[in-house]
């Protein structure tokens, strides 16, 4: 006997919040761990682009951040080779050296501090949309947790190594989650780590998926009121958690040494 088919859409909404908030049991990693989880699980995507590209998290301390050596790519970062720098990228703990494109981070941070983590890379769609000059696109169910989270930098400021580019990045990116930059890449920003990885994976989705309906013919809108929806729906610690657990789990089968 069925008693929730005159439920309003809002009550499942709430019930499945509280449902999800009983019975997702996820794992404990810190954050060292979900970085090096988070560096292979977008190596497995195709964000790695040699050694372009940053992860970075807040540290323990205030104004410090993880983050990995330069030098090495994503498929080789471990929980326990990554290293603690301040704001000026002087190195606090572990070995090796930062990228020095990390600067930009710590305007980001600066700026924003309910940020816990930072992603940046180059992925193979993202970067080849990016040479169009045209904004990302959210006309697809699956990429609504972009939808109207996504700024778009439409001049290139250079390499990012310098306080000017961090100004400009930082200021670029506003009140969104997200920043699409031409000629460039992305960089999306969370309040955990999980949260800017699903971002991060469904950012290069996006753009893959763009590019191949601009091939076909016209993107067609979607309904802004259902797209913010699916948005919000998305958008809970709960579910970033459990897209975290999911694809770790899938990486931890390729990646075993990650958790070292």
């Amino acid at each position: 006997m069925a008693d929730t088919l005159t439920t309003s859409k809002e009550e499942l909404v709430r019930q499945s919040h509280r449902k999800m908030e009983q019975f997702l049991a996820l794992p404990q990693w810190n954050t060292p761990e979900k970085l090096a989880l988070a560096c292979r699980i977008l190596f497995d995507a195709g964000h790695d682009s040699g050694l372009a590209g940053q992860i970075t998290a807040r540290a323990n301390q205030p104004g410090t951040y993880y983050t990995q050596q330069l030098g090495l790519g994503f498929d080789e970062i471990t929980a326990s080779n990554l290293l603690v720098v301040n704001e000026d990228l002087n190195r606090l703990s572990g070995e090796g050296m930062p990228n020095p494109a990390n600067r930009f981070h710590t305007w980001v941070y600066r700026s924003n501090p309910e940020i816990n983590c930072i992603i940046h890379t180059h992925p193979f769609h993202v970067a080849t949309l990016s040479m169009l000059e045209t904004p990302l696109v959210i006309s697809h169910m699956d990429t609504t947790p972009l939808f109207n989270d996504c700024a778009f930098l439409t001049q290139w400021p250079g390499i990012p190594v310098g306080n000017s580019e961090g100004q400009i990045i930082s200021e670029a990116l506003g009140n969104k989650r997200c920043l699409f930059l031409a000629h460039h890449g992305l960089l999306v920003t969370g309040r955990t780590v999980e949260e800017a990885l699903m971002l991060a994976h469904l950012f290069e989705r996006a753009a893959r998926m763009q590019l191949a309906a601009m091939a076909a013919g016209h993107i067609q809108p979607i309904d802004e009121t259902l797209a913010q929806e699916a948005h919000d729906w998305t958008s809970t610690p709960k579910r970033h958690q459990a897209f975290f657990a999911y694809y770790a789990r899938r990486a931890l089968r390729n990646h075993r040494d990650c958790l070292q």
